[in-house]
Parts: structure tokens; C-alpha cells; sequence
């Protein structure tokens, strides 16, 4: 908490003078979904200073570009709160709800997130598809699900970009994190990200 607002005070160069949301940032999208679309944490300079996950910065760019490709959002770019974007059938939300320093948060981090992560899997009765961004997220999906009841298989699932698994009747996806680690060395690609939305989009539509 203490360094997501120190962060704000000290913003760069090209974010100087604007007002960052510094504090949790909520879940967005649809709250009656059964798809959910799980991340990491806020980034520092984006969702911490816009106030919506994956908004601002780069991985949500590319991001927003696979959600809406895929037919899960009105518009392909994510610029602010009140800027008319929609997500159409999946809420997006993040294993940590306050930016982290080094985007990693903590073991203790995620365990004080998890209720979050549980109220919104409750949201919806009967079975979710989840897409975890990134193996930390998956880490933490596969926490939330077996927390909320869900029986985990054996052996433990081991995350792979592209794979799923059943968790206790939900399906959980597989997808690699769109930071510009991933994207910029061609790791992680639209098309695959988007096969991945997909499959998870077309098998929520089936439940």
C-alpha cells in the first residue's frame, strides 16, 4: 500500500500533473459473466493511475486489442474511467488489486487479494471458464477455485500457454501475460492470445 501511493507522488515525466487513482482497484466488465479474465496486479503507472485494470500502459493495449478481436469488447483500446468501453460477456479482474513494486507481489499479498478473487467466482452460480494471464495468475486461479470448493486435480495442473485443465466443474485457460516482456520479443503474439480468448469465449457460451 505504501509504495502503490508513493509511486503517485512521484510519477515520470510524462504523467506529471495528472492525478493517479492510487488505491485497489475493482474488478470491470460484466459481473454476471461466467467468463473471467484473471491478471497479475495493477501496473504502476497504468491501472494504478487510471483506475481500471490493464489501462494505460502497454499490456493493456495489446490486451484490449485481443478482447475485442475475440467479440469480449465494444472498442480495441482501454484509454480511461468513462471512456464508453465495455467488455461483453467476461469480467477482468487481478489476482492483486494494488500495483506492486517490481509487478510481483508478495505471498501474503495474494492471500489478503484471494476473498476478492472469491466474492467475484461467486458472482455467478454453477460452473466459470477462467482465463489466468501469466503464471502467477494461474497460481492464484487455481488458489480462488480450490478455496471456493473446487476439488483440484492429480497431479496438480502446471501452466502452459494454450493449456486448460478442469477444476472441480470449471475450465480453466492458460495464457501468457501480456507484459512487454512477452510481447515485445514475439513470446506472446495476438493470434495466440486471441485462439485463447476464443476457446474460453465459445465454451462459457456453452454453459
Amino acid at each position: 500500500m505504501a509504495w502503490r501511493e508513493e509511486v503517485a507522488k512521484h510519477p515520470p515525466r510524462r504523467f506529471r500533473g495528472e492525478a493517479y487513482w492510487a488505491s485497489p482497484l475493482p474488478a470491470f466488465g460484466d459481473p454476471s459473466a461466467q467468463l473471467i479474465i484473471v491478471g497479475l496486479a495493477p501496473a504502476a503507472h497504468g491501472g494504478n493511475r487510471t483506475g481500471r485494470l490493464f489501462t494505460g500502459d502497454e499490456s493493456g493495449n495489446f490486451l484490449f486489442r485481443a478482447l475485442h478481436a475475440a467479440g469480449l469488447a465494444n472498442r480495441p483500446a482501454s484509454v480511461r474511467v468513462g471512456d464508453g468501453l465495455e467488455l461483453n460477456g467476461a469480467l477482468l479482474t487481478a489476482a492483486a488489486r494494488c500495483a506492486p513494486p517490481d509487478n510481483r507481489p508478495l505471498p501474503e499479498e495474494f492471500a489478503n487479494c484471494r476473498e476478492y478473487l472469491l466474492r467475484e467466482l461467486a458472482l455467478v452460480p454453477g460452473p466459470k471458464v477462467v482465463v489466468a494471464l501469466g503464471a502467477l495468475a494461474f497460481e492464484a486461479s487455481l488458489a480462488a477455485l480450490a478455496a471456493s470448493g473446487a476439488a483440484l486435480p492429480r497431479p496438480k495442473p502446471k501452466f502452459a500457454h494454450g493449456a486448460s485443465c478442469t477444476v472441480g466443474g470449471h475450465r480453466l485457460y492458460c495464457a501468457y501475460h501480456p507484459s512487454q516482456q512477452n510481447t515485445f520479443t514475439g513470446k506472446l503474439t495476438q493470434p495466440m492470445l486471441r485462439q485463447v480468448l476464443r476457446r474460453a469465449r465459445e465454451e462459457a457460451k456453452s454453459l
